[in-house]
């Protein structure tokens, strides 16, 4: 595996990009961004309002520009948003400019651990489990074509066990490229 000097953690909603993408930059004392955290502070928006007004292309394409600056910088941890790989450029740029991390997580999971989140617009359906399944149906080939590693996430695991199950993994396998000048 070639260093890389990016981290970038991919999966569907639900599999804890954001908080295993903030241990590891914790542990790599590496700056942590998340795609659509990014997005809203960006147009000063929330995702569940832009996809109400724009609906889900432009989201999309708003995504597919914002992710496009931040494969740009150096030595970063970003959490993508479930979506991002649907669009091929994004999956060159991802996997051209960091080390991806596929955070898999099965649809049951995902059910248990969702079942209160009411912000998710996909997730805005009445058979929640089919739209899942559809979902991971489409995008899980997606994950597996870019993902340099693939973590399959525990139903019982947290975010913190994983994060040092994948940082102890990372340690011996990726060493970004900022972390190699300081040595």
């Amino acid at each position: 595996m070639n260093p890389s000097p990016n981290l970038y953690l991919i999966g569907p909603m639900g599999a804890g990009k954001t908080s295993i993408g903030r241990h590891l930059a914790d542990q790599f004392s590496l700056p942590f961004i998340d795609l659509d955290h990014a997005l809203e502070e960006r147009h000063g928006i929330g995702i569940p309002l832009m996809f109400e007004l724009e609906g889900e292309a432009a989201f999309r394409r708003r995504e597919s520009a914002m992710l496009g600056e931040l494969v740009k910088q150096d030595g970063v941890v970003l959490s993508t948003g479930g979506g991002a790989v649907l669009d091929a450029d994004n999956r060159r740029q991802l996997s051209s400019h960091g080390f991806v991390v596929w955070l898999d997580v099965d649809v049951e999971t995902q059910l248990q651990r969702l079942r209160n989140d009411r912000q998710r617009p996909l997730l805005a359906a009445q058979d929640r489990r089919a739209k899942l399944e559809q979902m991971a149906q489409v995008r899980n080939p997606l994950y597996a074509e870019i993902a340099d590693l693939r973590i399959p996430a525990s139903p019982l695991a947290s975010s913190s066990s994983v994060s040092r199950r994948l940082a102890a993994h990372l340690a011996r396998n990726w060493i970004p490229t900022k972390m190699q000048t300081r040595a």
